[in-house]
């Protein structure tokens, strides 16, 4: 693999208020943090979010668009003993390490850790412990972390035997060669310590070093706006002296020259990120067909019944059944079974039934799936597609493999029970619902930033109000189309600040929440369960969701 250097340790916005990057940007693309590292010809990147894999998926396109190499990872929090003991501080219940996906089984154990981190470990944050490590760490790399590592901490209190001892148990549960000792510069005295000891104790015991800069932010021009940002998610104003404050502004995203000359007395450190990325090698499958078991009736298939279904149907629409009906219903059964979509359409039909048989209210559907004859004898739409001259090849079509949408609405009132009607046919191990992530948009980034910045309410109010109410405006477009604003921007010092530094935040991820009626249900079988599939997380009120929103 060529290029010189990779960042292993890096931050995005999924980082919730703390990482102060994005992936990509408002139309989808790939944003700038993976065109610099493309530009200066960085070979991979990995993505190491606190605690979780929301934006795993995302990474994976942006990287693989720009023909950058995509490590998938996470900044574990580690329980110092077990992850079910709730006790001690923010600070004192958990320390780092950072984890790097391998390979398919490496992707599959990371989706377990973080999962049961929320599930089983959760206490401030999402925590592991040493069993789920021994049971989950086949496929991993593992580097020491930052100061809030382990092996740091031990280092720092100058006890060398046990730093010893704590990285020898890390190399020997990950294997050699799995496990790094992380060395970082960000100009803290600490770490300089730190790094000295570790230095040490990889000549004294043959663990390799491996050179990280814990990226939160993009340049390093960037470092007041992620100040902002630390106090917009601590609740906390920029004058306070008693908040969370990074120590220098060095945490951005270096250039492969910056880390070869920060770590120059240790050339093998920054070497040993290109070998790292050489042996991390996961390839996402997206074109598989991933659908749930549907049971049938004693003696029939998938697509027997679906088609008894169908000409039970049609008979209780039409009446008989006309050589127009017959063409249609074959020609969209055959297409259904050549693409293997028989399940999909009987789980739909079949919640759908539940639902209108107990009183909740099913919307008539829509999109391209009215144009479905065995949608409408199913009685999952209500829009005659003969009588209407809808196509049923804009719904699905063999020559692209998509799966099919049907927009189905339910009422607010009934939605939870169809979703425990789901849940308890298929199991709560097959079934989660949906994370949504709120951003910071335009209107809301002026707010949050004028607090933190102390500006006057009623005049941050007032800027925020001329921003037009266009949905995904960004303040640029604003200003453009709002000279009274652009005028204030050149005018006004304190306003030009508002607006720079929300401009820098705006977009970012800013929490999560549940989707509305959005649930997964996926095929488990052999003991598996839904995170072999997808990882989980837990949200308000104990809901149980998925990590990734799509």
């Amino acid at each position: 693999m060529s290029g010189s250097f990779v960042h292993l340790h890096a931050h995005t916005e999924y980082s919730l208020l703390d990482g102060a990057v994005r992936l990509v940007d408002e139309k989808g693309k790939p944003s700038e943090l993976i065109k610099f590292i493309a530009s200066h010809k960085m070979p991979a990147l990995a993505m190491t979010d606190h605690g979780n894999m929301h934006g795993a998926i995302e990474f994976y396109g942006a990287c693989q668009a720009e023909g950058v190499k995509p490590i998938i990872g996470m900044e574990a929090y580690v329980a110092p003993k077990s992850r079910t003991e709730r006790s001690g501080t923010l600070s004192t219940s958990n320390n780092h390490l950072t984890l790097l996906a391998k390979n398919d089984q490496g992707y599959a154990n990371l989706m377990k850790l973080t999962s049961l981190s929320y599930l089983e470990g959760f206490y401030y944050k999402p925590r592991i412990d040493r069993e789920l490590l021994e049971r989950y760490h086949e496929g991993l790399i593992a580097l020491s972390g930052c100061l809030k590592g382990k092996v740091a901490q031990s280092a720092l209190e100058g006890r060398e035997d046990e730093t010893q001892r704590i990285a020898g148990e890390y190399q020997e549960l990950f294997g050699k060669g799995n496990f790094y000792l992380e060395l970082m510069d960000h100009g803290i005295e600490k770490q300089r310590a730190v790094n000295t000891a570790l230095v040490a104790l990889s000549k004294k015991a043959g663990i390799p070093l491996v050179a990280t800069n814990d990226c939160h932010y993009l340049r390093k021009d960037d470092a007041f706006a992620h100040d902002v940002l630390l106090c917009i998610g601590t609740g906390k104003l920029l004058s306070e002296s008693a908040r969370m404050k990074y120590a220098t502004e060095e945490f951005y995203y270096k250039t492969p020259e910056q880390m070869a000359q920060l770590f120059a007395e240790v050339p093998e450190a920054v070497k040993n990120t290109v070998e790292i990325a050489h042996l991390c090698n996961l390839e996402l499958k997206f074109n598989r067909l991933l659908l749930p078991q549907y049971k049938v009736p004693e003696g029939q298939t998938l697509d027997s019944y679906l088609e008894s279904l169908c000409l039970a149907g049609i008979e209780k629409r039409y009446g008989d059944m006309t050589p127009v009906l017959k063409e249609r219903l074959a020609s969209e059964l055959a297409v259904i079974k050549k693409m293997g979509f028989a399940a999909y359409f009987l789980i739909v039909w079949d919640f759908i039934r539940f639902a209108r048989e107990n009183g909740v209210p099913v919307g008539p559907g829509r999109g391209s799936g009215a144009g479905s004859l065995v949608s409408y004898s199913l009685e999952i739409t209500r829009i005659d597609p003969i009588r209407n001259g809808l196509l049923f090849e804009r719904f699905l079509n063999p020559d692209r493999r998509t799966m099919p949408d049907l927009d189905i609405d339910f009422s607010d009132g009934g939605r939870e029970k169809v979703i425990r009607y789901v849940t308890e046919k298929y199991g709560k191990e097959s079934v989660a619902q949906i994370v949504t992530f709120g951003s910071m948009m335009a209107r809301s980034a002026l707010r949050d930033v004028g607090r933190v910045l102390e500006l006057p309410l009623q005049e941050v109010d007032r800027i925020a109000k001329m921003v037009p109410k266009e949905i995904g405006i960004t303040l640029a477009q604003a200003m453009k189309q709002v000279p009274e604003l652009k005028e204030l921007y050149r005018s006004d010092e304190k306003v030009k600040q508002l607006l720079d530094v929300s401009q820098k935040l705006e977009g970012l991820k800013r929490h999560t929440g549940v989707h509305a009626a959005g649930i997964v249900i996926v095929p488990t079988s052999d003991g598996q369960t839904i995170t072999d599939f997808v990882p989980l997380s837990k949200g308000a009120k104990d809901t149980i969701t998925t990590q990734f929103n799509d």
